[in-house]
């Protein structure tokens, strides 16, 4: 059997109509070309199958195997938006925890770096003391295709890459969405909105495709205005109070809010309560995540229950299985999230009998 070819710089450069040093420079992240001109290399060397092929740069040991002067490597754990993934969010901090908590068990031990920038990263970076690299959250592709350069497997949670193989970690953000808008069709919501950013992260682009193919499957036609987007990652309070402001100003307030996540949720709750629209006797309000403010919050918020710690847990054990194997298929993860009932959400007053009932 014949085997492919060893995709080169060169070969991308010819394709691309530049010289073997664009290409260099972009793929290494360093100055000297735009940022249009990187982002053509770095798709066209996706094309070729430049990304696809074992990297020669470093041989990544054996689980069990230790590293120079005795000592097991560690593992990489990356978190680039610091802002807000960080160890004390009530969110992320718990995938930190099951990562810590299964390499603790395995002996091996964790650097969290925070670094967003290439530079930054290759001050820190020592592969030769790395087992493997996982990412969570949102990472930039310069700074995996750093990591892939340095031959290190990596996991990701929680994110993907189009141009960097990987294997993925997810919760199954569809179905779960799925079911948590079939629920509220079920107890008679026909007017629902979803309330997020979608373009933050795959995770609530999922989320949303969910909501709208429930509506789609109830009937519903799917409007512009079921999709309220949200600009930035945090601070929504002020978004969401000029939305409903002007909503029962005009009496067309839904009869259920679906938020892409449980803090958006929490500042909607605020948000509504300072503009005297009680929840849920005005609208039905859900989040999705189960945080541990999701239950704290008065009423307790509807949501889904996102197992964090599983998470972190499972991409550790997915990395070793990807050392052990490095020839084997990438694989996308989906581990189950769990419906929450709370007090935020109820049937809708004057409901038909003969619509489904909740579950």
């Amino acid at each position: 059997m014949n085997m492919p070819k060893k995709v080169t710089m060169q070969q991308i450069a010819d394709y691309l109509g530049v010289s073997k040093f664009v290409v260099s420079k972009a793929l290494s992240g360093k100055e000297g070309v735009s940022a249009a001109t990187k982002e053509r290399v770095i798709q066209a060397a996706a094309q070729l199958g430049y990304f696809a092929q074992r990297s020669g740069h470093l041989k990544n040991e054996k689980p069990g195997q230790t590293s120079e002067g005795g000592a097991k490597p560690s593992v990489l754990v990356l978190m680039p938006n610091i802002r807000f993934q960080t160890k004390e969010s009530v969110y992320w901090g718990r995938i930190i925890d099951g990562i810590s908590i299964r390499l603790e068990e395995r002996g091996y031990g964790m650097v969290i770096v925070s670094e967003h920038s290439i530079d930054g990263l290759l001050n820190v970076l020592n592969p030769s003391g790395l087992l493997g690299m996982i990412g969570v959250g949102e990472i930039s592709t310069s700074l995996l295709l750093e990591v892939h350069r340095c031959g290190l497997p990596m996991v990701l949670i929680d994110h993907e890459d189009p141009l960097i193989p990987s294997d993925t970690i997810f919760v199954n953000n569809y179905d779960c969405m799925y079911r948590l808008t079939r629920y509220l069709i079920g107890v008679g919501h026909r007017d629902l909105l979803f309330v997020g950013n979608i373009r933050f992260s795959r995770s609530f682009r999922d989320r949303w495709n969910g909501f709208r193919f429930a509506l789609e499957e109830e009937g519903i036609p799917l409007r512009d205005d079921h999709l309220i987007h949200l600009e930035g990652i945090t601070g929504f309070s002020g978004q969401i109070a000029e939305w409903a402001s002007r909503c029962r100003e005009a009496g067309t307030l839904p009869g259920a809010v679906v938020c892409a996540n449980d803090s958006i949720a929490i500042y909607a709750l605020q948000a509504f309560g300072e503009l005297g629209i009680a929840v849920p006797d005005d609208l039905s309000l859900c989040g999705f995540d189960n945080i541990e403010d999701a239950q704290r919050v008065r009423p307790a918020l509807t949501t889904v229950h996102v197992p964090k710690e599983a998470l972190g847990r499972r991409a550790v054990d997915r990395l070793f299985e990807r050392v052990a194997s490095p020839r084997d298929p990438r694989e996308k993860i989906l581990i189950s999230g769990e419906m929450v009932y709370r007090e935020s959400s109820r049937e809708k007053v004057g409901r038909s009998h003969s619509e489904p009932q909740a579950p």
